[in-house]
């Protein structure tokens, strides 16, 4: 139960762009970037003329979805809110959000390259069975979280165990993974 939270607060954080800064700054063809995304419904009634740019605060409702399974909702919770511009969720969804009114729902594919990028091979690293804490035993998926240099935590999932040796995969869990989000704007200010 408790891993189960762990993962989720992580994936929350993740999905705030604010994890081992694994976000770069967007080039200026990200928003040429290829990503496939479907109609937008507006709401019958707007409230207001006011939309999505840089600066403006917004919140929105969402389902995220990986592979077909949903892995995030903001459904019985609050809505996420963001700063456009400001680099606070993956770049690929903030830039189909751009334009966007309240009430405005849509349907966005982000491609790896404009989320959390591809898997990286340099990022699997072996560790001694020793180097782990007396009495741990890991397990293969277990998500670890590590020390960095400047005592930063750094998430890392335990991907293969060999005979005196672990490998942990240091890419974040959604690396190479496409990104499906359903979204509902809530407000702009």
């Amino acid at each position: 139960m408790v891993m189960k939270k762990f993962l989720g607060l992580l994936f929350l954080i993740s999905i705030l762009g604010l994890s081992l800064g694994i976000l770069n700054a967007r080039s200026e063809d990200m928003k040429a970037a290829a990503m496939k995304t479907k109609d937008v419904k507006t709401a019958d009634v707007k409230t207001t003329d006011v939309k999505i740019e840089k600066g403006k605060k917004v919140k929105f409702d969402y389902t995220l979805k990986v592979d077909g399974q949903v892995v995030e909702t903001s459904k019985g919770k609050e809505p996420l809110a963001y700063t456009q511009g400001s680099q606070q969720i993956v770049p690929g969804l903030e830039s189909q959000l751009e334009g966007l009114h309240v009430g405005d729902q849509k349907l966005v594919t982000v491609t790896p390259k404009d989320a959390y990028g591809e898997v990286n091979k340099d990022a699997f690293r072996d560790f001694a069975k020793t180097a782990f804490p007396k009495g741990m035993t890991p397990e293969k998926g277990m998500v670890l979280e590590l020390k960095g240099p400047n005592d930063q935590k750094v998430p890392a999932t335990v991907w293969e165990i060999k005979e005196d040796k672990v490998v942990l995969n240091f890419n974040h869990p959604l690396a190479g993974k496409t990104l499906e989000f359903d979204v509902k704007i809530v407000s702009i200010e």
